[in-house]
């Protein structure tokens, strides 16, 4: 699942984008309150973890013209401030949960979990399918053909995006990004690598091939009947 993160401060950030993407989140970070509303508003995010004192717009702003823009999807509060008037009206707003720092981070990803739980989003949307490939994003769990396929955290994000934007071909320089957080380096091959395991544990033992490396562009994920 892809979770937005809007935070100002650079290492509270990147603590973040880097627990929740070991956790198996694909993770996109803004800095400022204008940047982090832009992306909500037009990328597809399952959830927002917001902090409250943001340069340019604060996130009691960012989180009315996101309502207000028709995005629903659920809104993480993280904020310094534990004073209850603060709390009142992140969640008149629209928040679904308030965090205050300090925090421990397993509590935050027990409230990312709940909150993905809880999502408007039905069980049966939340499950990813290519021919007879499914990913379970609540359940973190892939099948295929009814066989259960145990995944490491990288390689259930990679399926996970894949999934996402099937049919699409994605160049490595954005899987590097999405998957490892990483800027791609053309010498080093650990996107084929990754590619490889994954592919000998979801496609090698069925029919049909599901992974296509497209030469010289990247890799795409599609069923039979799909083009490109």
């Amino acid at each position: 699942m892809k979770i937005l993160i809007v935070e100002d401060e650079h290492k509270t950030g990147d603590y973040l984008r880097l627990g929740l993407a070991e956790s198996g989140f694909v993770c996109d970070l803004a800095s400022n309150g204008v940047d982090g509303l832009h992306l909500a508003l037009t990328g597809d995010f399952d959830l927002v973890v917001l902090d409250v004192m943001l340069p340019g717009l604060n996130g009691w702003q960012v989180l009315e013209r996101l309502r207000r823009g028709g995005r629903d999807m659920p809104v993480l509060f993280l904020t310094a401030k534990d004073q209850i008037e603060d709390r009142v009206k992140g969640l008149e707003l629209g928040a679904d949960d308030y965090l205050v720092k300090p925090f421990a981070f397993s509590e935050l990803l027990a409230r990312v979990r709940t909150l993905l739980r809880r999502g408007k989003a039905s069980i049966e949307a939340s499950v990813l399918r290519a021919a007879d490939l499914e990913l379970d994003v609540l359940r973190r769990r892939v099948t295929r053909g009814g066989q259960r396929i145990d995944l490491t955290a990288k390689e259930y994000a990679l399926l996970e995006l894949l999934l996402r934007r099937q049919g699409e071909i994605l160049p490595r320089s954005m899987i590097a990004s999405q998957v490892w957080d990483m800027n791609f380096d053309s010498d080093t091959n650990v996107i084929d690598v990754a590619i490889r395991r994954l592919r000998a544990k979801v496609d090698d033992p069925f029919e049909p091939r599901l992974i296509r490396t497209a030469r010289g562009m990247g890799y795409v994920l599609e069923a039979p009947e799909a083009s490109v």
